[in-house]
């Protein structure tokens, strides 16, 4: 139901051509809605069953239905925990799901569209098919359609990977998913819902599975599959070994397979990083920063080369022309008129052309015959005249060969740090296919400048304190950018370079550069790149159309709210209130998360680590594994389980430095090993003193809540002397308290002087193998950071330095 009719030959745009109130219900009735595909939120129902239907979940049951079977009751201890683990994490997920839906809603992007002959504006979730939308620059294309009035330049990137800008005229086809550049058109909808383009690109994305995972979840999934695989045929061989060739009773052999499966498994670890990351997406939506991707928490944690563009992020967003100068042997009365005919021909369309349009205001000017509209590859506009046009634009761009001649007239204005935009006379008619050819000749120059945020150095600061490099990336002068970069506080800002004139590698480029301008859209993909192939993780902060193709490429992509719909829809993070000082609370927020997680992890992969290594060395030497199901839910809950959610609210704003999980591994390892070197030598001593069964696993459980509180005490900061306390306290009430519940009994005097010299031997152990995995997480962070280029020395000087720490 395309609407044509008329319309090319109409400058007045009828508003009757729009839908009434009565067609717009009866196509939602017909399911013809703009509804979004994939939403990012799952229902209450999906969030239950997930965190229910879990393969551990699965294990756990049959472990329950054995031990129910066998009778052996005390042993269930465990499930309490587990359904606990369950129930907090639906309900902080829940919650965190309606907190960020509700902020959601409130960013929803909207367009203008005709209803009922009027222009209202409504969610792009809303509109319906044979919807007339009225678009202008910097609007998103909410779906496919085609143009009725107007025309307008639009880029296709975002679909295509080309960074062309294609010009839409009446007729045209245009594509949800692209974006205005400039111009304003009437369009409408064809195609919404599951049938547009950009719907039917995103299924095939789900489809592949091509949704990225940040490291840290990545890591947690792999050492949760890893240890998935292991406990079935472990299971199998514990319970095998026990019955079969040490003979012991059905209910001791499942008992004592169940102890060992249990402390093998990480219960709660995904749960945590499940909740952390929930928590941390509501607490930063409380500060007005919305996430469109959780991984993105992490992502900012780890940045450490922050790319920037002077609009918007360091000065404030509104452009202001302070004057207008004159060429020489132009006259202020001239310059006067035709800045009079230029501004008032030209559309309001973009930032520079607010500010010119509200210094230049006047009714009394000469109608054009053409427009050209700015376009970021170009870098001016033009008003064409009856044989002369009339042009403003990027000095360079306007001047080309006779740039250096006019520079004298404007540099000093450069230096001062304004934004200079050349105001000249074209002997021809041109138009937009038609690029100048001929010199011009220069009427004067506008000087624009935007204020600086007064956050903007506060903010600098602490991304220079953090080692996370700034890079300027702009279309201006590089000359103007560098200066403002010098008066925010960004180091290194007087190494800048003019990429309008760059033909080198990009590599090397952002090497040595702070300040790029002069940038056109394409060169900002390829910095965003290059850093990345340099080894950095790249954030890119922007809020216009210029910027987006930057923003896909970076690692994460930050958008100001008052930028233009399409940058805020390709983002992934959003700053609600265009508060750049935001910023470094997003980054300790993720550095909170990953720091806490990493933590946490590490105390239960001690117990996993233990429990895995007891379970071979009692399949290899043929002795039962010494401990019960309930003791291992005792030394879990807490030693890991009550400590691990106490961490996890740490103001921890460390720099993430090497990999996930060999970071893990350096704090797990020597509490893992000490654990099952002091049990082993218990089991040894049980063959020599005869101390009995129970005897043995009670003292066990000591050894092993003495280490898990060294643990602690290791990975421990601010919360130290807090959380040893409380887990100490609770470990105490359960002893004295429910010491049946947990299989523990009255040991001898000889296993209580057992138990302290292997406390005494312990601590030295732990703190022995503790240095050497600290030294091997330094030289791992170490190498991570300097790749290759890494040398034997820094290496010999990273393992000391962490060793000492």
């Amino acid at each position: 139901m395309f609407k044509e009719n008329k319309m090319a030959a109409k400058q007045h745009i009828d508003l009757d051509i729009g839908l009434t109130t009565p067609e717009v219900s009866k196509r939602i009735k017909q399911g013809l809605v703009n509804e979004a595909t994939d939403n990012q939120f799952k229902s209450n129902w999906q969030i239950i069953a997930e965190n229910t239907f879990t393969y551990f979940n699965l294990i756990f049951a049959i472990l329950a239905g054995l031990l129910i079977v066998v009778g052996s009751y005390r042993d269930l201890s465990f499930l309490p925990v587990i359904i606990a683990n369950t129930i907090i994490g639906i309900v902080q997920e829940i919650r965190a799901k309606h907190v960020l839906s509700k902020l959601t809603v409130m960013n929803e992007a909207e367009v203008l569209v005709i209803r009922d002959g009027k222009k209202i504006r409504q969610p792009i979730e809303k509109l319906v098919q044979d919807d007339v939308v009225i678009l202008t620059t910097g609007d998103q294309i909410p779906a496919d359609g085609r143009v009725l009035a107007c025309e307008a330049r639009v880029n296709e990137a975002l679909l295509t990977g080309e960074a062309d800008e294609i010009k839409k005229t009446i007729g045209s086809e245009l594509m949800s998913g692209s974006f205005l550049v400039s111009g304003e058109i009437y369009m409408q909808l064809e195609k919404v819902g599951n049938e547009s383009y950009i719907a039917k690109l995103t299924l095939e994305a789900k489809a592949m599975k091509s949704v990225e995972q940040s490291e840290m979840v990545r890591s947690i999934n792999k050492i949760i599959k890893w240890v998935g695989i292991i406990i079935i045929p472990l299971g199998i061989a514990l319970f095998s070994q026990s019955y079969f060739l040490n003979h012991a009773g059905l209910a001791e052999s499942i008992t004592s397979m169940e102890a060992a499966i249990i402390g093998m498994i990480p219960e709660g670890l995904y749960l945590l990083t499940t909740i952390a990351l929930a928590m941390a997406a509501t607490r930063l939506a409380r500060r007005r920063v919305m996430l469109h991707n959780m991984k993105s928490v992490e992502t900012l944690a780890r940045v450490n080369v922050l790319c920037v563009d002077k609009t918007g992020t360091i000065t404030e967003p509104v452009m202001t022309v302070q004057k207008a100068i004159t060429s020489n042997n132009v006259t202020n009365s001239d310059l006067n008129k035709y800045l009079a005919d230029f501004s008032g021909n030209m559309p309001v369309d973009n930032e520079t052309m607010k500010a010119v349009s509200e210094k230049f205001k006047t009714r009394l000017f000469q109608k054009a015959k053409l427009i050209v509209p700015f376009t970021s590859v170009n870098k001016y506009s033009a008003a064409v005249f009856e044989e002369y046009s009339l042009v403003l634009g990027a000095p360079e761009m306007v001047l080309r060969a006779d740039f250096e001649k006019y520079l004298p007239e404007f540099q000093s204005y450069v230096e001062s740090g304004y934004r200079v935009v050349v105001f000249a006379k074209y002997p021809k008619e041109i138009s937009e296919n038609s690029p100048l050819t001929e010199s011009v000749s220069v009427l004067g120059y506008i000087l624009i400048n935007n204020p600086i945020r007064k956050e903007a150095p506060a903010t600098f600061k602490y991304f220079a304190k953090q080692g996370v490099d700034i890079k300027v990336i702009s279309g201006d002068n590089p000359v103007t950018v560098s200066r403002v970069a010098r008066e925010a506080g960004i180091r290194n800002s007087e190494k800048y370079i003019d990429l309008s004139k760059f033909n080198g590698e990009y590599k090397d480029a952002v090497k040595e550069y702070t300040v790029f301008g002069r940038v056109k859209p394409d060169q900002k993909k390829k910095l965003i790149l290059a850093l990345k192939e340099v080894g950095k993780t790249v954030a890119m902060t922007g809020d216009g159309v210029n910027d987006i193709l930057a923003m896909k490429e970076a690692d994460c992509s930050i958008a100001m709210a008052s930028g233009n719909s399409a940058a805020v829809q390709a983002s992934q993070v959003v700053l609600l209130d265009s508060n750049f000082a935001k910023m470094p609370d997003v980054v300790n927020e993720g550095r909170r998360v990953v720091n806490n997680i990493e933590r946490s992890a590490s105390l239960f992969l001690v117990k996993n680590i233990f429990s895995f290594l007891m379970s071979i060395i009692s399949l290899m030497l043929t002795v039962n594994y010494p401990l019960r199901p309930s003791q291992i839910t005792l030394i879990s809950a807490f030693t890991i389980g009550l400590p691990s959610f106490l961490l996890a609210l740490e103001s921890n704003h460390n720099i993430i430095r090497g990999n996930f999980i060999a970071n893990v591994l350096s704090k797990s390892i020597p509490g893992g090993l000490t654990d099952m070197l002091a049990v082993w030598v218990l089991i040894a001593a049980n063959m020599a003193l005869d101390l009995g069964h129970k005897a043995l696993s009670t003292t066990a459980t000591m050894v092993l809540v003495a280490v898990g509180m060294m643990v602690l005490y290791h990975i421990s900061e601010q919360f130290r002397l807090g959380v040893m306390v409380i887990a100490f306290f609770t470990i105490v009430v359960s002893i004295v308290f429910f010491h049946h519940f947990f299989a523990l009994t009255m040991i001898s005097g000889r296993s209580i002087f057992l138990l302290v010299v292997l406390f005494f031997a312990e601590v030295s152990i732990f703190r022995w193998l503790s240095a050497i995995a600290d030294g091997m997480a330094e030289v791992g962070a170490t190498l991570v950071q300097n790749g290759r280029e890494t040398t034997f020395a820094q290496v010999k000087a990273a393992y000391k330095r962490g060793k000492n720490n």
